[in-house]
């Protein structure tokens, strides 16, 4: 049997199209003025649109894009790309009505959507969320806080995930759950942009709150009480685009660190040894974030491996980025590389956080153990 490595011609095409985009829209001066003053860049997202490079029917395209964008500039490269956050649980678990009302508009480019999942005592913990969503007359009444939500204050509408019933014990503290299309501009619904990020600066991100807010029966998505469910499987598949944000940065940062070496001609066997390393953690990184990918994209996601890819490939961009900075010091600082070794570190957190991962991994892998299931 042989193994091909190689993309097909029409991703690797995708691929190099976004990085063309990248190289030529993302220059220093665009990506430094929407960091330090935290724009959301409207007209990139237009121009990426008009260039075919943000359309969730082709899932390896958008990892690739993803990819090559966060290469470059990872704050303006998400920024575009999660405009059309959410989407898959419309694709997986809507109605056509539902769809034709809030997916179509989004992936056309006349809208954007935001996941609200977080809260100030709920991050990792999803089960532990407070947000209610009580049964009216005519629909629900929701209520609650949401932090730290990409796309906050210029988002058209919210997936939010919230309590349709208490849970029936501490065990199944995930049933329960339900998830709602929340319209940004009805009453009850109040957003506070959060500033002074470390990285991501160019990403939108908000404090949400819903007071008494009055959601229509048809803005449940799926079944009543299948919520988490729902948002456990869009993670699956949202980590594999993080872990491919993470090759970017680091691939980012490797070609920041060897243009140092070309024009400086530095040659020391201290820089080779860096090199080596970071060239074999980003290619690892990368095999593994494709090897998820290719899984979810078949509908046949693997949980484990899924976050492997999230965990190990956010370890990679954090060590890469900080192996070269450390290395080009002063040179480093005021380069492109000091962007990407902050806006490394957010791809350890969201989504669900280094440590979450492994969880996933440890309690996989114990149980294919414990039922006799192949462990690797």
């Amino acid at each position: 049997m042989r193994l091909d490595f190689n993309l097909p011609e029409d991703v690797e095409e995708v691929k190099q199209k976004a990085r063309k985009f990248a190289i030529e829209e993302f220059n220093d001066k665009t990506a430094s003025r929407h960091d330090l003053e935290e724009l959301y860049p409207y007209e990139l997202r237009k121009k990426a649109f008009e260039a075919g490079l943000v359309r969730i029917d082709n899932p390896w395209g958008v990892l690739l894009t993803m990819e090559e964008f966060c290469r470059v500039d990872p704050g303006l490269g998400l920024s575009i790309l999660a405009s059309v956050f959410g989407s898959e649980l419309l694709l997986l678990y809507g109605t056509d009505e539902q769809r034709q009302k809030y997916m179509e508009p989004v992936l056309n480019g006349s809208k954007i959507s935001a996941v609200a999942v977080t809260e100030p005592g709920a991050g990792s913990d999803v089960a532990g969320i407070s947000s209610k969503l009580e049964k009216s007359d005519d629909g629900f009444l929701l209520d609650g806080q949401k932090m730290f939500i990409t796309n906050g204050t210029i988002t058209d509408f919210f997936y939010v995930l919230a309590r349709t019933s208490p849970p029936p014990s501490k065990e199944k503290r995930h049933h329960g759950m339900s998830v709602a299309i929340v319209d940004r501009y009805w009453p009850g619904v109040s957003v506070n942009k959060l500033k002074g990020k470390l990285g991501m600066r160019a990403t939108d991100t908000a404090e949400i709150k819903f007071e008494g807010v009055k959601v229509p029966n048809e803005n449940i998505i799926g079944e009543i009480g299948k919520g988490f469910y729902y948002i456990m499987t869009f993670f699956n598949i949202s980590r594999v685009y993080v872990a491919a944000q993470s090759v970017g940065i680091a691939q980012g940062a490797l070609d920041e660190l060897l243009n140092y070496v070309k024009n400086s001609g530095s040659n020391e066997e201290s820089l080779q040894f860096i090199l080596a390393e970071s060239a074999s953690k980003l290619e690892a990184a990368r095999l593994l974030t494709y090897k998820a990918a290719s899984l979810v994209f078949q509908f046949n996601p693997d949980p484990a491996l899924t976050s492997m890819a999230k965990y190990f490939s956010a370890e990679v961009a954090n060590s890469v980025t900080e192996s070269a900075l450390e290395y080009m010091g002063q040179k480093g600082l005021l380069s492109r590389l000091e962007r990407l070794y902050r806006d490394s570190k957010i791809t350890e957190i969201w989504e669900g956080t280094s440590e979450i991962e492994k969880l996933v991994i440890a309690r996989t892998l114990i149980k294919r153990a414990m039922q006799g299931d192949q462990i690797a």
